[in-house]
């Protein structure tokens, strides 16, 4: 028998809202695994995180060192800006960007390619405590994204912290599903395949 899983609520990414910093001191999951264990923790591993004047090329750099293939594009203030994956930097739209702009590649900063805060939305970290990770699978079809944001509310008890990320490709390595880079529809046909779904 086969379960429906359901998107889950998601809501605008507020100006001001912040990245959530590691609190100092497996095994294989499934779609009814819960959500959390699928969940880059942001309070145990350290965001990767990049300036938005910073050059493309750099972050292309920055993500391969860090074996990520999203960065978040925050202020000194660690206010997030946007975010950019590895598909913004190594897809086509960098290159009609420089096109249109008469610039060359290696001119393009962060900040012409990220997908801005407002055009961001959250999963809220309290509401997913009896979610699991098939509705986190959901929601990622149902947006259309590779990645999700989780976030909480601020250490001041207003506004918002970025708690964590949901990664399609994490959560397909460790359902077990191997991928090719493809594009993000193929990408969820293939773990409903492996799934036998």
């Amino acid at each position: 028998m086969s379960r429906v899983f359901h998107p889950l609520s998601h809501r605008p990414l507020l100006a001001g809202a912040q990245f959530q910093h590691p609190v100092p001191p497996g095994e294989r999951v499934r779609l009814d695994s819960p959500a959390l264990e699928v969940m880059t923790d942001l309070r145990k591993v350290p965001a990767a995180t990049i300036d938005g004047d910073a050059p493309l090329d750099a972050a292309n750099r920055f993500m391969i060192r860090r074996g990520v293939c999203l960065l978040l594009v925050a202020d000194e203030r660690r206010q997030v800006l946007g975010l950019i994956t590895a598909a913004d930097i190594l897809g086509e739209r960098p290159v009609r960007f420089a096109v249109e702009r008469g610039v060359k590649r290696q001119d393009i900063l962060v900040h012409d390619m990220m997908t801005p805060r407002e055009f961001l939305e959250v999963l809220w970290y309290a509401e997913l405590a009896g979610a699991e990770v098939g509705h986190v699978v959901a929601t990622l079809k149902a947006t259309g994204r590779q990645h999700a944001l989780v976030a909480e509310p601020g250490a001041d008890g207003a506004g918002q912290m970025v708690r964590g990320i949901f990664s399609l490709s994490q959560i397909a390595r460790q359902l077990g599903v191997t991928l090719a880079p493809t594009e993000v529809a193929r990408t969820f046909a293939e773990i409903e395949v492996a799934l036998g779904h």
